[in-house]
């Protein structure tokens, strides 16, 4: 059997997070309960889960809240939003802050199971590592290599993972402070400097193909563009 999928769920009633856990358990999933926004928080930190479920009425810290925290950190991670609410402002106002799925209270587990699913296999497939064509290079960012033609040019870690989320987000602006968390830890001064300093180096290695820019949106990020 392959190994669990870890799920942090988020639920201040007793009963109906039990029961989401235990029916969880069963299609082999790992999940993380939480009875409020603080401890989901602190629980996200640790462990690393590949999924949120979110209950948005929660005592310390709601649902929205925690989503919000979180997508200042991780652009990526699947949220789905549980609630008895049924205003379409809180729909509206949950997908504004980063919700991948709303699901309203009361759901059947089967619905929750094959969402949970769809956006698991949606997230793999944009987080594929596979070698890329970017312009004339192969970027393989397992390798963490550039090809173009016979010549191969080694990456280190950080420019292979840099360039990585740059071309993920290719023609659109990728924003500093995010990039900064995701690979640095910390948007301050100095990594913003060591930054600049990689883009730089990114640069120059792809200077063999000149259809490809990293263009300077000053103020606000960078963007890949060919």
């Amino acid at each position: 059997m392959p190994k669990p999928i870890k799920i942090l769920l988020a639920e201040d009633e007793p009963s109906l997070g039990q029961i989401i856990k235990e029916s969880l358990e069963t299609r082999n999933f790992e999940v993380l309960l939480c009875e409020d926004g603080e401890k989901a928080y602190k629980t996200y930190k640790s462990e690393n889960p590949l999924l949120l479920v979110l209950d948005i009425m929660m005592p310390k810290k709601d649902g929205f809240t925690l989503a919000e925290e979180i997508r200042k950190e991780d652009q990526d991670i699947p949220i789905i939003f549980l609630t008895a609410k049924s205003l379409t402002e809180d729909v509206v106002k949950g997908f504004n802050l980063g919700g991948n799925d709303y699901l309203k209270k009361p759901f059947s587990m089967e619905e929750l199971i094959v969402r949970i699913n769809a956006l698991l296999k949606r997230n793999k497939n944009e987080n594929n590592t596979e070698p890329i064509q970017l312009g004339k290079f192969i970027f393989d960012l397992k390798k963490q290599t550039l090809q173009i033609n016979t010549h191969i040019e080694n990456l280190t870690h950080r420019e292979a993972n840099l360039l990585h989320y740059l071309a993920k987000n290719k023609n659109q602006v990728l924003e500093r402070s995010f990039i900064l968390k995701k690979l640095w830890g910390d948007d301050d001064f100095f990594n913003a400097r060591s930054m600049d300093v990689f883009i730089t180096k990114l640069r120059k290695k792809l200077k063999k193909d000149p259809a490809i820019q990293i263009i300077n949106v000053r103020g606000y990020g960078y963007k890949l563009i060919y």
